[in-house]
């Protein structure tokens, strides 16, 4: 197997920004690349291009109606022209580009073409672990786009993977600190993908789903595993829930590949969330990802990073991930004191309380609980 990783990215991904004074802008893909190249070394790695999503390939999850609309309301909007009146029925309203934004629905096409490139690099035996810069963009839908994201390359990359490589045991982790709403409603009645997502808790923070009641449906139920992190979850907090629940669901569901999702926004300093994960235990994350992809599929994982709403912190914690992706040891030190509260993780307790829990929900469909 081939010992370098690849990671997905273009310049072209800074487009997906919605406009100064939106939370969402595309710097963050001109300033990370660099920090990494610095953190990293070129040589542990291998930069891959990709090209942009067909339409054919937006309708794999996506209505006609909607990719037509989005593609036409952001072009436009991108040129300066007045924004159409429909928009609320395709969109919500945290989509809605501030002034004139990015080409933000040209970059979000390269987002979907990312994601079918690395699950091609991994399925093809190039590389074992292909790592897309930009992905994740867990909130979209199949006709509704929200949470800034457009087009759901989470979702896509799992359907790319079971049409076109007949996979029947898809893992989807999902560690950003939202409720994966957009990629549930996706599997929620699939039993080849089990879709397990640590989140903060939904009474909380948007997207206000990711209860634990909601297992999925018909064939699919048990298959969606909602694990609602209570505010200001760490460490501690991370490392019991991926080590009691995402652990033996992963062994006993026997997963072909592993997708993850995330970014840097369970940090304790997040300007959007309010968990409390210090730069190691985003490192942590990526060590069990690797540990359980090793075990059970042969290394291939596929990353999809790009969310995090504080821009300081956001290149390292992706930097903590990927190097506990890929095993690399680099020094990562916090660039800001941590809390107390965030060293000793002062809520392990409710978090023990919510594994409890879920433990009960899913024992009927586990046996690894029972």
């Amino acid at each position: 197997m081939p010992s370098q990783f690849a990671i997905l990215w273009n310049p072209d991904l800074k487009e997906y920004d919605f406009g100064e004074g939106h939370p969402f802008r595309g710097r963050r893909y001109q300033t990370f690349m660099p920090f990494l190249k610095e953190r990293l070394g070129e040589k542990q790695y291998r930069i891959v291009g990709a090209e942009k999503a067909t339409d054919e390939d937006l309708l794999l999850i996506c209505t006609r109606e909607y990719i037509d609309f989005t593609t036409e309301y952001y072009r436009a909007a991108h040129r300066g022209a007045v924004h159409d009146g429909r928009f609320y029925q395709f969109h919500s309203a945290d989509n809605r580009p501030i002034g004139r934004p990015g080409n933000v629905e040209e970059a979000a096409r390269l987002i979907i073409g990312q994601a079918k490139r690395a699950a091609d690099l991994v399925e093809r035996g190039e590389y074992t672990k292909a790592i897309s810069i930009g992905g994740g963009l867990h909130h979209a839908q199949s006709s509704f786009g929200e949470g800034f994201c457009l087009y759901n390359d989470v979702a896509f990359c799992a359907t790319y993977l079971m049409e076109n490589y007949w996979l029947q045991r898809i893992l989807i982790l999902d560690t950003d600190a939202h409720a994966g709403n957009g990629t549930a409603q996706y599997f929620y009645d699939e039993p080849r993908v089990l879709f397990i997502d640590l989140h903060q808790d939904p009474r909380t923070l948007y997207p206000g789903t990711g209860y634990i009641s909601q297992l999925g449906a018909g064939k699919g139920a048990g298959y969606t595993v909602n694990v609602p992190m209570p505010p200001y979850a760490g460490y501690d907090s991370y490392k019991l829930v991926l080590e009691e629940i995402a652990q033996p669901l992963a062994n006993e569901f026997k997963p072909q590949i592993i997708i993850r999702n995330g970014g840097s926004d369970p940090y304790f300093d997040d300007q959007l969330t309010h968990l409390g994960l210090p730069l190691k235990g985003f490192r942590m994350i990526g060590e069990k990802t690797r540990e359980l992809a090793a075990a059970l599929c042969e290394g291939k994982e596929i990353d999809l990073i790009a969310s995090g709403y504080n821009e300081t912190i956001l290149p390292f914690a992706w930097v903590a991930l990927i190097a506990g992706l890929t095993g690399i040891e680099t020094a990562i030190k916090e660039p800001e004191r941590v809390p107390e509260r965030y060293r000793r993780d002062l809520v392990l307790t409710d978090t023990e309380m919510v594994v409890g829990e879920l433990k009960e929900e899913l024992k009927g469909y586990w046996t690894c609980f029972r």
